[in-house]
């Protein structure tokens, strides 16, 4: 029958078989709301398809008569199921479409309890006839001009979206679900809390709010009305959760969003999801923009102005994400894949050969390290070895024995190493000789402090050695000599000593405990364990932990320097002074030390700074911005010490420098991880000023017209120092990673990058137009080159770098702010695609998560929209998750065959590792050479 409403518009009595979408009608005949026999039967209803449809091959509207303008569907109902039996056109003909297809597939609902399907016929039927009036709205819906196409790329691309559940396999995730549901519901009675759902399916506390909305979804497509579930319930949720199919993940999320199940999302419930998804992945900015960026979605997908949006939008913006990105031909696949295999490990089979291979393959890598160390090692050997077979031709061997000869030598071996421990921290004076001297291709300057620490060690096992040889061995040995063994050793040691108190009592021993209880205080708070804040101490003793502790306590060096020279001086054995050495080996390290920090003070003092601008960021980092010293030259990369005496007088504490070589002024970036730099930023923060107008954002201060505000705390400089990064000019390719505040020294390169390239534009500009003489505006680095006969060549020579890669992975979402407007400039300014940037948040899921499926289509909207980021709030877009190292070394290694990259990394020791291994690999097993650098502070 058809539908009467048809001729009466202003007719809004709803027969049963009459139901109303949006502003249309579709219509249906058959009993559907007639009561059900336990044996079931078949059920048909009819539906009208308008116009603008076309269903199949077989059905149109144009010249056909009115019942091709129908579909007829017939449902077998049963007690426990109820089924699409068949699909036809009202004239007989089977219907091929695609989406009716799918409704056959997503009809068949199996009941949970079979003799509850008669006692709920109607609500059942209802069910069914909702998912009917879907599949009407849907096919209503004018198909989009650019409708999403299911290739093979879209479909792959599709299968790693909407994961509910990471790294899951079905049958063994069911496993941990099932043991952690036994674990919940212990004391619930078998039921699972509705709250607790997320922690049973396996995910994080952060996406509880997500999860229960994933649990209400769910619920809802049962008719599940209760706070809780059951085993069984749990496990029809979790095969939909862990279903790979593609249209199940689909239906699962816009089943979320949409809270009033009438197939529809409508702008508010676009905000609730955003939120959610915001908050399941701590991104705040996000979600105090929630509105904004609901509105952006709606205006994107639902040009028409409905009001709401369907399925198949998201689908389809799902699916144009492979188009965005540049897809490698198939000669660039086949060079990928060869290196993968050459990649991959191969055991050889020969261990003599393995081992071989190994070694030369470390020595090619360690070389410089390699011989500074057998140096050490050497000279450390012969000095223990000269001081044994010295002792041993003397009379103390007769009544001490070789104990002696260890005691000494262990001491020989201890003045060279408290000489030689000052030389890695003369900062000035390793940058002089890595920057004024070839020194810098033999000697491995950037492991300067990994030396002093080893050095460090070395003398500790020397005064092992040294003071067990003595207590346990030299000492018993001269009480318990009798008086004829004796008897030389009056000479050295007068009377025949009675005790142990002899010896300790005297210089020696006094010096020695006091040298040997300080050193092991300083040793012990320079362990990262206390340095770095790692051990939890009780108060009042919680004060010995962190660098306060570890810069006072590394100055008791002054002292055990005195106590070491006097300690040498009052030698037993040794009477003639020319023989007593210690002070031979001690005297150019310290005069060397000293006037470093002389050069310090007065450098400093001279090279007075005034604060022009300071800045609070989310994530507690505070960026200063001061003048720039007349004369003060530096290279990105580098470091200097800053002193502030509202903090602490005495203490100086290096930082990355921030600011580009051509900037005029430096500025620093300083995070709060310690005692010092927690303070300092309180004391700037008291300066500081909110954002005006209750507007969010970095409180500030600013001395734009170039007088010293006196709120300002006063600042002092030191520097700059040289530092591993400051090579990167040599090589034309480099790889720049930074891991949260380790980005600092990066962004100097990438401003210095931008910097030389806008210079040599500007230059060959000049060039061309016949100028000899440089414009007024023109960059600081022509200038510097102004005079040069070479001209451009120069500053080709000077700058080698063709193409870098800059990594920086962070946490937090608010870390972008740190150096927003350095990334703004660099995407810019960078016209030819020198600097490839990438940004990593780590606190948002991965790629294909269904937690940060939103936050993807936001992003690619708004990127599209604006061109900017709304997670950076740059335009350089935001990558989630952790990088793949290994797939980026891969993409160097096939865009710059036979190329040598530098490699420089700042930030946690965690990473260090993994970079230099894949460095490592990959510069043995393809043409592209990897040099891996790492900054130490």
């Amino acid at each position: 029958m058809q539908n009467s409403e048809n001729h009466h518009p202003h007719h809004h009595h709803h027969h049963s078989d009459t139901e109303i979408i949006g502003n249309d009608r579709a219509s249906y005949s058959g009993p559907l709301s007639g009561p059900l026999n336990k044996r079931g039967g078949k059920k048909s209803a009819r539906f009208n398809i308008p116009e603008s449809t076309d269903i199949g091959t077989s059905v149109g509207t144009g010249g056909k008569s009115n019942d091709d303008a129908y579909v007829e569907i017939t449902l077998d109902v049963r007690e426990d199921s109820v089924a699409v039996h068949s699909a036809k056109t009202a004239g007989g003909d089977d219907v091929e479409d695609p989406e009716l297809a799918l409704l056959a597939k997503g009809l068949e609902k199996k009941s949970t309890s079979g003799s509850s399907l008669v006692r709920n016929a109607s609500s059942r039927i209802r069910q069914v006839s909702q998912e009917l009036r879907r599949l009407a709205s849907l096919n209503k819906r004018p198909i989009p001009t650019g409708r999403f196409d299911r290739n093979k790329s879209a479909a792959a691309h599709a299968l790693k979206g909407l994961k509910f559940i990471s790294k899951t396999d079905g049958g063994a995730g069911w496993a941990a679900v099932e043991k952690r549901f036994e674990d919940i519901t212990a004391s619930t009675a078998g039921l699972l809390p509705r709250a607790k759902f997320g922690e049973c399916i396996g995910m994080n506390k952060e996406s509880k709010e997500f999860a229960v909305e994933l649990y209400d979804a769910l619920a809802r497509r049962r008719n599940i009305t209760t706070d809780s579930i059951n085993k069984a319930q749990l496990k029809e949720f979790w095969d939909q959760v862990a279903d790979q199919s593609f249209d199940s993940r689909l239906q699962t999320f816009f089943d979320m969003v949409d809270k009033d199940a009438d197939g529809r999302i409508t702008e508010e419930e676009v905000r609730e999801i955003i939120g959610l998804s915001a908050s399941a992945n701590r991104l705040s900015t996000i979600q105090k923009q929630a509105d904004e960026y609901a509105a952006m979605i709606m205006e994107e997908l639902d040009p028409n102005n409905h009001g709401y949006i369907m399925i198949e939008n998201l689908e389809m913006l799902l699916l144009q994400a492979p188009n965005q990105s540049v897809q490698r031909g198939g000669e660039s696949r086949n060079l990928s894949q060869m290196l993968s295999q050459k990649l991959k490990h191969t055991q050889e089979r020969n261990p003599i050969v393995r081992w071989y291979k190994s070694f030369m393959y470390f020595l090619l890598d360690n070389w410089q390290r390699v011989w500074v160390l057998l140096l050490w090692i050497g000279i450390m050997a012969g000095l223990f070895t000269w001081k044994y077979i010295q002792y041993k031709e003397k009379a103390a061997y007769k009544v001490m024995g070789p104990c002696v000869c260890f005691a000494k030598g262990a001491a020989e071996t201890l003045k060279l190493n408290m000489a030689i421990i000052l030389l890695p921290v003369c900062r000035n004076t390793i940058t002089w000789l890595r920057n004024k001297t070839r020194l810098g291709a033999a000697v491995p300057f950037d492991d300067n402090l990994n030396f002093h620490k080893v050095i460090a060690v070395a003398i500790a096992l020397g005064v092992g050695v040294h003071g067990l040889s003595h207590l346990t061995c030299d000492f018993p040995r001269l009480l318990n000599a009798s008086e004829e063994e004796y008897e030389p050793m009056k000479y050295y040691f007068g009377d025949q000593p009675e005790s142990y108190w002899w010896f300790i009592k005297g210089v020696e021993g006094v010096t020695g405990i006091i040298m040997v209880v300080l050193m092991a205080i300083a040793f012990t708070l320079a362990t990262p364990w206390f340095r770095r804040n790692r051990v939890s101490l009780p108060k009042p003793f919680h004060k010995l932990t962190g660098f306060n502790a570890f810069w006072y306590s590394h100055h008791l060096f002054v002292i055990v320097y005195t106590l070491f020279i006097v300690h040498g001086e009052k030698l037993y054995i040794t009477k003639d002074w020319y023989k007593r050495t210690t002070w031979m080996y001690l005297t150019i390290p310290i005069i060397l030390y000293a006037s470093e920090r002389l050069i310090r003070a007065f450098r400093s003092s001279i090279k007075d700074v005034k604060i022009l601008k300071v800045a609070v960021y989310p994530g507690n980092v505070l960026a200063l911005h001061v003048s720039k010293p007349r004369g003060y030259k530096y290279k990105s990369g580098q470091y200097m010490f800053v002193n502030c005496a509202a903090v602490s007088p005495f203490e100086w504490h290096p930082f990355s420098i921030t600011s580009a070589p051509g900037d005029d002024y430096l500025s620093v970036h300083i995070r709060t991880l310690g005692d010092w730099t927690r303070q300092l930023k309180t004391v700037f923060s008291e300066v500081c000023q909110p954002p005006p107008n209750g507007k969010s954002g970095p409180l500030r201060a600013d001395n734009s017209q170039g007088e010293n505000n006196p709120n300002f705390p006063k600042v002092l400089i030191d520097g700059p120092y040289g530092a591993p990064a400051q090579d990167y000019k040599k090589y034309e390719v480099v790889l720049l990673v930074g891991l949260g505040i380790g980005a600092t020294p990066m962004i100097s390169i990438v401003k210095d990058i931008v910097n030389n390239m806008k210079a040599m534009d500007e230059e060959e500009n000049s060039l061309e137009n016949g100028h000899n003489n440089m414009a007024p505006n023109s960059s600081p680095n022509i200038a510097q080159k102004k005079g040069n006969k070479s001209g451009s060549a120069s500053g080709r020579n000077n700058f080698n770098t063709r193409r870098a890669y800059f990594y920086w992975v962070t946490r937090e979402q608010g870390s972008f702010d740190w150096f927003k407007g350095i990334m703004n400039e660099a995407a810019e300014m960078d016209h030819k695609g020198v600097i490839e940037m990438h940004n990593y948040c780590t606190s948002v899921y991965e790629e294909g998560d269904a937690r940060s499926a939103l936050i993807t289509m936001l992003q690619s909207l708004h990127h599209a929209k604006n061109g900017v980021d709304i997670v950076s709030g740059t335009r350089v877009k935001s990558h989630f998750a952790k990088p793949n190292w290994r797939n980026v070394y891969k993409r160097i290694a096939l865009n710059h065959p036979e190329a040598k990259v530098g490699v420089f990394y700042c930030g946690a020791p965690a990473l260090t590792n993994e970079l230099r291994q894949h460095a490592w690999d990959f510069s043995h097993k393809t043409s592209t050479k990897f040099d891996f650098h790492k900054e130490n502070f």
